[in-house]
């Protein structure tokens, strides 16, 4: 079937929109990645865009590396990763397999309860007070246990267990079974595309999670490694990286410091991403289809 001038124009258009776009978003890290080999003077007089290394050198690196902060910052933010997602998991499956039955009473009352919570919270002076009051402060666990569970999360989990034909539950009970053996062996290897989404958003919350970490945790030891990055950016403090230089020299290492630090904290994230990619689409319509 042969396409008409429109169409065949339509499509170059859109192909054109879409090419800028893929440009608009990678050019940033491609920025960034570049500049982070680069060369502390060259990339301070450079002006326009950097399609190139300036003056290729791993200098910047080095200094990320040999600094103890960026260390300790993955240390902590590898264990909130680890606990807090396996923490999120475990809860978020319970929740939503008991939200999903249609025998449970008030049900209906329970998910209107949950849902309420993504319009009005308490404020962050009541979390904090909470927080203090079970005596979380300065503990990496201040940044897991009260984000135990994201409502949107649940909801999508929910709306996947739904699909999940009741025939099967009904025939593992007939065999014995309750309810952790109907969830954790039969609806959860179900929902595998489910809990790859659930894996990634919860990850990419708690990797770039820095600003309950600002107000739970003061000893600099436990920060985490976004916490200790905005500290470089925002407070432009890189001199313990680039100590026994002179101060434009400082400056000019400093500049690529940033841009390497930025590297290394994206990066891990980054790779995690095409591993969970292909579940994305298919997890998101399975918890999106039934409502």
């Amino acid at each position: 079937m042969k396409t008409s001038l429109s169409d065949r124009t339509f499509n170059v258009i859109i192909h054109v929109l879409l090419l800028m776009l893929v440009v608009v978003t990678l050019y940033p890290l491609l920025y960034v990645a570049l500049a982070s080999f680069s060369d502390g003077l060259q990339l301070v007089t450079h002006k326009g865009f950097l399609y190139r290394p300036l003056g290729f050198s791993l200098e910047a690196y080095k200094s990320v590396f040999h600094n103890p902060a960026i260390l300790t910052g993955y240390r902590n933010t590898l264990f909130i990763l680890v606990f807090g997602v396996a923490t999120n998991l475990v809860v978020t499956s319970l929740g939503a397999y008991v939200l999903s039955r249609k025998n449970v009473m008030w049900n209906n009352v329970f998910m209107f309860i949950v849902i309420l919570t993504m319009f009005f919270s308490g404020g962050l002076i009541p979390l904090y007070l909470v927080v203090k009051g079970v005596g979380l402060i300065d503990s990496l666990w201040a940044t897991i246990l009260p984000f135990t569970v994201n409502t949107f999360n649940l909801i999508i989990m929910r709306t996947a267990f739904m699909s999940v034909p009741e025939s099967l539950e009904e025939s593992a009970k007939m065999d014995g079974a309750n309810h952790f053996t109907i969830l954790f062996r039969i609806i959860v290897p179900l929902s595998m595309p489910v809990i790859a989404v659930m894996i990634l958003y919860y990850a990419v919350e708690k990797w770039n999670g820095w600003f309950y970490a600002s107000i739970f945790i003061k000893d600099r030891a436990l920060y985490p490694l976004q916490l200790t990055l905005r500290e470089i950016l925002i407070a432009n403090n890189t001199d313990s990286m680039s100590s026994g230089a002179s101060a434009a020299d400082q400056f000019q290492i400093g500049e690529t410091i940033k841009y390497a630090t930025i590297m290394v904290a994206s990066v891990p994230i980054l790779i995690l991403y095409p591993f969970v990619q292909k579940y994305f689409v298919k997890g998101v319509m399975i918890g999106a289809v039934k409502g």
